[in-house]
């Protein structure tokens, strides 16, 4: 099957071909590091995550680029309100945190995150900061190209100028005379109030560390400038897909988009977007107490569960979280590592397997991923094999229940659950507690054997206690740790 996407600049699902065959070009907006990381931002990651490794099964050389936005309003004048703990001026001050240092704190938590979760690291994870004289350049082309032009108040600002170019807002569809200028822009020195900032001129109370030369004025760039500079240098004026949250549609990628095509760039061939993760219907707002943060769920369950739970859904697809959905989650997550246990001690000489010797996934999980990365429908193909490889466990047929768990196991590493942070493991530890749990499975064997049915009871009923799951089949009894 051929693989296609839903691209949100025409509106429709299309076949994806390469603009080079063999290689895919990514770029999927990052975090502006401004705070600890929200379950949008890291739903987002997890979505473009699986879509660079499924484009990696399919053969294809893929690079990705993912930014930084280091230095904006909402971080600056997050800086201004914070204050680094332990810094004493000696005189019962204490001195405020710079805005980079803010800026990079934040950044690690982002990173750890991404991390924690099984999010591959991109290719490039440029800071906006890093390119400003990329920015520059991409300014002047502009002007020159006559599409942007300095503020008409001698502020340093410089102003795209929308209406200088007709295809302005293609990609959200709307027409410029509909359109209003963001509620909270200075309609000061623009042509038009729907103009925005490629470069902001330098203002009384800012830091001067947060302001670079140039030829318009001390000053720092525009939020979505930053994007167009970072990914023409990493990818080119055109590569195959822009990724990020259906919440950046507009403006910034709007902007973004006609900057760039109005530089003379064809920029990207696709536009992807996920959709946003709401609270039991609802969106998420800190100011009616509806929320659940990344770190909040990773202390309700282990990160696999957490991935597994952000990732179900089509990527597209809203995602409702809901008070049960962590449980549910871990529910399906159980099952699959249940199978993959009970194959493992059954095919393997002393609990060793190598999955070196792994094919392809199923057929139907490879339609699925190919039809606009239908995870849903893949994950349904991937519980039917667990239930496929059960059942051949369970009748003896060895070779099935073989190929079901390489399977399993190919499908999982695609969908990034195999690559998820997890305990550091004792290998004494885990030795010995295979031990006891074996002793207390053969003396429960003794007991169904001689029909001492409380024995046999009490004995499962301990294991249970003890976080050991413990399954009965023709062979006889299995047993997996339960998760969370």
């Amino acid at each position: 099957m051929t693989l296609r996407f839903y691209d949100t600049a025409s509106a429709e699902v299309r076949d994806f071909v390469p603009l080079v065959p063999g290689k895919v070009s990514l770029y999927y907006c990052g975090a502006t590091v401004q705070g600890m990381p929200h379950v949008g931002h890291i739903r987002s990651a997890i979505a473009f995550d699986q879509l660079t490794r499924w484009l990696q099964y399919r053969g294809f050389r893929v690079t990705t680029v993912r930014n930084v936005t280091d230095i904006d309003d909402k971080i600056l004048a997050k800086s201004a309100e914070s204050f680094a703990p332990g810094i004493d001026e000696g005189d019962g001050t204490v001195r405020e945190e710079e805005w980079w240092a803010l800026a990079y704190r934040y950044e690690q938590e982002f990173r750890k995150a991404y991390d924690t979760l099984g999010v591959s690291r991109p290719t490039y994870e440029p800071r906006a900061t890093g390119h400003i004289p990329e920015m520059h350049a991409l300014i002047q082309l502009l002007i020159d190209r006559g599409h942007a032009y300095p503020a008409l108040d001698d502020s340093g600002d410089v102003y795209f100028d929308v209406r200088s170019w007709s295809a302005y807002g293609s990609l959200t569809r709307q027409k410029i005379d509909d359109m209003q200028g963001a509620p909270d822009a200075d309609p000061r020195g623009k042509k038009d109030p729907r103009d925005f900032a490629l470069w902001k001129g330098h203002k009384d109370g800012e830091p001067t560390t947060a302001s670079w030369a140039s030829p318009w004025g001390a000053g720092r760039p525009g939020w979505h400038l930053e994007c167009s500079a970072m990914v023409t240098k990493y990818l080119g004026t055109e590569f195959d897909i822009h990724g990020g949250g259906l919440d950046l549609r507009f403006p910034h990628h709007e902007n973004e988009m006609a900057q760039s095509q109005a530089a003379g760039h064809g920029f990207a061939n696709f536009w992807m977007h996920n959709g946003m993760v709401t609270y039991a219907g609802e969106k998420m707002s800190k100011s009616i107490g509806n929320t659940i943060s990344p770190a909040e769920m990773l202390e309700l369950a282990p990160p696999r569960v957490v991935r597994y739970y952000l990732g179900q859904a089509q990527y597209r697809s809203v995602l409702d979280y809901q008070p049960t959905s962590l449980q549910e989650a871990a529910a399906a997550v159980e099952r699959i590592d249940g199978f993959i246990s009970r194959a493992v001690r059954a095919l393997s000489d002393g609990g060793n397997y190598s999955f070196s010797t792994c094919g392809a996934v199923p057929e139907g999980f490879e339609r699925a991923m190919d039809d606009d990365l239908n995870v849903p429908q893949a994950l349904a193909v991937l519980h039917e094999t667990v239930r496929a490889g059960n059942t051949a466990l369970t009748d003896g047929r060895t070779e099935d229940a073989r190929q079901a768990l390489h399977q399993v196991h190919d499908m999982l590493r695609v969908l990034g659950l195999n690559d998820t942070a997890a305990p550091a493991v004792d290998g004494q530890a885990t030795t010995a507690l295979g031990v006891l749990v074996e002793a207390q499975l053969a003396a429960r064997a003794q007991a169904r054997a001689a029909k001492d049915w409380p024995a046999s009871d009490a004995i499962r009923d301990t294991l249970a206690a003890a976080g050991v799951v413990v399954e009965d089949g023709a062979d006889g009894a299995s047993w997996s740790l339960k998760r969370g």
